[in-house]
């Protein structure tokens, strides 16, 4: 069986009542979190651009933009959620397929809900799963180092499927809404290695994408049908060195939803071993930053290739979300990364270059070029101390979870951060908890919006 196959089988065979409890409870988790996260997202400083755009596409009232409420058709409205979702680096990530599954992936669903009526919150439960599910276990399978985009990719293939079960789809149709959308995938690592704003849009225009997949295989449009294992299929073209049996044998038997990580902190999360490190540490051993004399990671190739970058005056949002000199210094001088950490004036002020200048990440050799684990961070303080920690997984990783005040409380700070009262994000929590019990995703829509 190609893995195509074993994946159209697997979506159309799965039900929302064989899901286990921990599957269940792990896609209402992470729904709940990537629903805050993308109202945050709300408050990027190119909000205003990307919005505008969208609304030169065309009308429609299918389907809403988080916070702002503002109704566009159910396409464009996924490409700006999804790209809210992505756009502050604080999206859950699955890690051993080094993808960020949701923010392609729930945008793209709760679009299609709103703009069709009638999908259950387990109707979406389900479609979660099987999508992060395909997102991740095509992530899972790749072995060479990334070099197009993976997050917005695998992420449009899990989309794809998902919005496919939403719809009822025949074998026929999922087949081709996935081919169709395996035809318009887009994304390249040069917009991760610049920190150009257009890394995280290319997560929305794969959601984009993914429902436009979905329409023309419902009007019988036929996409190419060996999508992953042909010769012109994803592995040959975009990976090079993928075993695919190493991904299906947990095909069926782990729901991959319960193997997500939360991110505690809105950076890359090659970042998140080296802020938890630094946070445990200054605990531990109450250090200021005066103190720190080097930061020195030692860490897999992929961490200094994804965060190992070097800061400068003037630089973007975007990159500075990606490199760990600037987010160890912040962490040092403010006692954390939060939201806060990356407004125009924090990035402007002077006091974080010469302690920046003090942070390296030196590689260690892994066979596996994708991984992000395990690490060890060392702290030279004056007088000649040094301190180090050692980090098989950091924190929000399924074996070191967040705790559930801790997931409640960036919920909270996301969705004020968004304009949202108390009032409003209680209401919001309440249904999200409950989502298992909701008789219309619309009704979840509805509440998306800050109230004005």
């Amino acid at each position: 069986m190609t893995a195509i196959d074993s994946l159209l089988t697997h979506i159309l065979d799965t039900d929302y009542e064989t899901l286990p409890p921990a599957a269940v409870a792990s896609a209402i988790a992470f729904i709940y979190d990537s629903i805050g996260v993308g109202i945050a997202g709300a408050t990027h400083p190119r909000v205003a651009q990307v919005r505008a755009a969208a609304r030169g596409w065309g009308e429609g009232r299918q389907a809403r933009v988080w916070t702002s409420g503002e109704w566009l058709p159910a396409p464009a409205a996924a490409m700006v959620n999804a790209w809210q979702v992505h756009n502050q680096e604080y999206d859950c990530v699955h890690e051993a397929a080094v993808v960020h599954p949701m923010a392609v992936i729930l945008p793209a669903l709760i679009a299609y809900a709103e703009r069709e009526g009638g999908v259950s919150g387990r109707d979406l439960i389900l479609a979660v799963v099987l999508a992060v599910d395909v997102a991740t276990l095509v992530g899972t399978a790749q072995g060479a180092p990334m070099r197009f985009f993976r997050p917005a990719m695998c992420g449009a293939l899990g989309a794809a499927a998902g919005l496919a079960r939403l719809a009822g789809a025949s074998r026929e149709v999922l087949h081709n809404t996935l081919g169709i959308a395996y035809s318009q995938l887009s994304g390249t690592m040069q917009a991760h290695l610049e920190g150009s704003p257009m890394l995280a849009l290319q997560v929305g225009i794969n959601a984009r994408a993914a429902l436009g997949a979905l329409d023309l295989a419902q009007q019988g449009f036929e996409g190419p049908k060996d999508i992953l294992d042909g010769p012109f299929g994803y592995f040959a073209l975009f990976d090079g060195q993928s075993d695919w049996g190493r991904a299906a044998a947990e095909l069926g038997k782990v729901f991959q939803i319960t193997r997500v990580s939360h991110k505690p902190f809105p950076s890359g999360r090659a970042s998140h071993g080296a802020l938890d490190g630094l946070a445990t540490l200054r605990r531990e051993h109450d250090f200021g930053a005066a103190e720190v004399e080097r930061v020195v990671l030692r860490a897999p190739p992929l961490i200094a290739r994804l965060v190992g970058r070097a800061p400068h005056p003037g630089m973007d949002v975007n990159y500075a979300r990606l490199c760990l000199a600037y987010l160890a210094a912040v962490a040092l001088l403010d006692g954390g990364v939060g939201l806060g950490s990356f407004t125009a004036q924090r990035l402007a002020a002077g006091d974080w270059q010469a302690l920046a200048a003090r942070v390296t990440v030196e590689r260690w050799e892994l066979d596996d070029p994708n991984a992000l684990a395990p690490q060890r961070l060392e702290v030279s303080l004056t007088g000649g101390r040094m301190l180090a920690i050692e980090l098989p997984q950091a924190l929000g990783h399924p074996e070191r979870p967040l705790s559930p005040a801790a997931q409640r409380a960036k919920f909270e700070a996301c969705c004020r951060q968004g304009g949202f009262d108390d009032g409003a994000i209680d209401r919001l929590e309440a249904m999200l908890v409950r989502l298992d019990a909701l008789g219309d995703v619309r009704e979840l829509a509805a509440l998306t919006t800050a109230p004005h």
